[in-house]
């Protein structure tokens, strides 16, 4: 039996069926990608996320939240706004991202200047996010700083844009007492306060496999 031929969706099709979507789909190259942080992968699993990933996340949220009160220029945006990369065309939804200045759009809810994106990785996502959505992402002019925070074990890695415009790792933990700094921002985080609440994760590395 000869496989049915690939559906491809042009991006006004896709945000169309986005907005009334019951779950978050990715958009890249006339393809739609359903997402999720659960580890069955299935489009059905794919409206949730661990509670471990949510807790990173409203962490991170958290802490930013409170910085920002006191740095009024800057503010963050949640899993919930979807981001485009003009560039190249991808649409998805970053657990975080954070701005300085006026938030920019293309169309009425299509963030496109984020200076900071935030994965909380999982064990279906790591690889992806890692590397072919970071090479995405770069395309974004404004993007200076990317944090993946794992969800399975206490390590953290910052990769962050230098002055000749190469990215570069700038940072990485395994130790719940290290404090990283975010310099687009302007904000220390400690470990310990990003993974508050996730279930006594190992500091030691382990076999993620």
């Amino acid at each position: 039996m000869n496989a049915l031929p690939k559906k491809y969706y042009t991006p006004e099709e896709y945000l169309e069926l986005e907005r009334v979507a019951a779950y978050k789909s990715e958009y890249y190259q006339g393809e739609i990608f359903p997402m999720g942080d659960l580890d069955g992968d299935t489009p059905e699993a794919m409206a949730g996320a661990k509670p471990r990933h949510n807790a990173i996340r409203e962490n991170l949220s958290g802490e930013m939240y409170a910085h920002f009160k006191k740095k009024k220029t800057c503010r963050t945006f949640s899993s919930d706004q979807r981001i485009q990369v003009a560039d190249n065309g991808l649409y998805t939804y970053p657990d975080l991202v954070a701005l300085c200045g006026k938030p920019e759009f293309n169309g009425l809810d299509n963030l496109t200047n984020p200076v900071l994106i935030v994965e909380v990785l999982s064990k279906s996502t790591a690889d992806y996010d890692r590397s072919e959505k970071f090479e995405l992402y770069r395309a974004i002019s404004t993007f200076r700083e990317y944090l993946l925070v794992d969800s399975r074990r206490i390590y953290v890695e910052l990769f962050r844009k230098n002055q000749q415009q190469h990215w570069e790792l700038v940072f990485e933990a395994r130790q719940l007492a290290d404090v990283i700094y975010l310099e687009t921002i302007d904000l220390h985080i400690g470990l310990e306060d990003m993974y508050a609440n996730t279930e006594d994760l190992p500091e030691t590395p382990f076999n993620i496999r």
